[in-house]
């Protein structure tokens, strides 16, 4: 699986796909290990690292069956390398997202390398992340496109696609290429919060609010995650609907208590409601949550303003 990259959204429902999940769920990486003629692995050291910036990492092994299973409580982007004596290693990159298994498959060789083509693609792949890591967009673009043509199902192609394109302030090119991203796997979650966000950001509300619906149904059974659940209520509140903002505002903080934007909007509900104490209380854990977060000077001068 390749991994995908990050958006900068803006707006109040700005960096929805930087916002971590609610600790309280968790996931796993499933993985089948066999070998060039396809028999499974057994006993296969499998080492599992974290890419998000913290060193972490998880060992297990494969049973009988060539399969592995290894409990998460973060999600992001993960590296998974398999190693057995006289049979190989081999890496791969697998992205998770908490309540949802990532599944991964490895085919291990005496040589350790992928196949001609497929290494071609994560060459090209590879490049394009860090081009647009690097902020050069348009070279971003370009080898992410070389991945498309080479493997016309890449979902993840297109969502890196539209991230580029985004911060190139081209946002019809950035909702194609989110909107095809979808067309090849209809419950991108985080492609349809970014479809979300941006038809937010433009005030074309009603699609947004479908677009947001479609991303916490494809977050999982839970109703989806914190990030997609605030996006839903910032939907709302732009519709004049702030009773049912507020609703969302609340189910976040209860999905995730360090939620800080989350607080803050509380509080600006609260606040419509003439429920003052209430609000300072919204205000004032925001402010312990973020003390130089986004909204931090205006929370700061409306608990000054309500304790007066």
């Amino acid at each position: 699986m390749l991994k995908r990259l990050t958006i900068p959204l803006v707006a109040l429902a700005a960096l929805l796909m930087l916002v971590p999940a609610a600790l309280a769920q968790s996931t796993m990486i499933r993985g089948h290990v066999v070998d060039p003629e396809g028999k499974p692995v057994v006993g296969a050291a499998v080492l599992i690292e974290f890419k998000g910036g913290v060193a972490r990492k998880y060992q297990t092994k494969t049973d009988r069956r060539g399969e592995f299973v290894q409990l998460l409580t973060e999600s992001g982007d993960y590296q998974v390398t398999v190693t057995a004596d006289k049979v190989g290693s081999q890496s791969a990159p697998v992205r998770v997202r908490l309540g949802q298994p990532a599944d991964v498959n490895i085919t291990l060789s005496a040589e350790g390398g992928l196949d001609p083509k497929a290494a071609e693609v994560k060459k090209a792949f590879d490049e394009g992340v860090a081009a647009s890591r690097a902020g050069d967009h348009d070279t971003a673009i370009a080898r992410f496109t070389d991945v498309a043509a080479m493997m016309p199902g890449c979902h993840d192609c297109y969502y890196n696609i539209g991230v580029s394109y985004l911060q190139k302030n081209d946002e019809k090119q950035a909702e194609e290429a989110w909107k095809k991203a979808i067309e090849l796997k209809p419950d991108y979650a985080e492609a349809l919060s970014a479809l979300a966000t941006l038809y937010n950001n433009q005030k074309r509300f009603d699609e947004a609010a479908a677009m947001s619906a479609k991303a916490a149904a494809a977050g999982g059974s839970t109703s989806g995650s914190a990030d997609v659940i605030y996006n839903q209520g910032i939907i709302l509140w732009n519709q004049g609907k702030i009773a049912e903002a507020k609703a969302k505002f609340e189910e976040t903080v209860a999905a995730d208590a360090t939620y800080a934007d989350a607080h803050f909007q509380l509080g600006m509900a609260l606040l419509n409601e003439g429920k003052l104490p209430e609000a300072v209380g919204a205000f004032e854990t925001y402010l312990k949550l973020a003390p130089t977060g986004q909204f931090a000077a205006q929370a700061t001068a409306m608990v000054a303003q309500l304790k007066k």
